[in-house]
Order: structure tokens, then sequence, then C-alpha cells
């Protein structure tokens, strides 16, 4: 009896504790876009949010100074965004791109 007690116990215990880690995945997730159009010397970066079991909506989650905000990966002002961002974080690609267009001219 008392094995039966312990067993019912566990199992409700990790029923609890696999709805908490459901909730605390989705709340996470991007639930809207912002209207807002952002300027890029504000992000420190972001990152892409794709459909998947805890998220409904592809979005790019932009990461400012102590929050984040989602956006439309489809607008074409988030695309231009996210390349001010990746030329703003990898200016040695810039570099080495102009460098193949002068040495091929």
């Amino acid at each position: 009896m008392i094995r039966k007690t312990v067993l019912v116990t566990a199992v409700c215990s990790l029923l609890i504790l696999s709805s908490f880690v459901d909730r605390t995945q989705s709340a996470s997730c991007c639930l809207w876009y912002t209207r807002r159009h952002l300027k890029c010397n504000r992000l420190l970066g972001y990152t892409i949010q794709t459909i998947n079991t805890s998220c409904d909506m592809n979005a790019v989650i932009f990461h400012l100074r102590g929050r984040f905000i989602c956006a439309n990966p489809s607008s074409s002002h988030t695309q231009n965004l996210m390349k001010c961002l990746d030329d703003k974080n990898n200016p040695k690609t810039q570099k080495e791109e102009i460098q193949k267009t002068t040495a091929s001219s």
C-alpha cells in the first residue's frame, strides 16, 4: 500500500513538473509584432524564432538593453535591421569583400 502511494505521488509530481516546463517555454515566444520602426544603433542583436511545438509564429526577436522586441520576419524594415546588425557585428566580412572586389578588378 505504501509503494502505491509513493508511486502515485511520484507520477503526480512528474506531471506537475512537466506542465510547468511547457509553460516556461511558451512564455518566451513572441505573440505579436511591433509596429514601431526601430533604429539599428539601439539594437544589440537578434534571435530568430520559428514555429515549433512551443511557439505559434515566426518572428525576429531584437535585443535591446533590458528588453526584447518582436518583429515580422517578412517585413523589409526587419530584414534591413538584421543586415545592419550583421554588418555591424562582422566588420571583417565587409573588408574581405571589398578586397576581393578590388583584387578582381
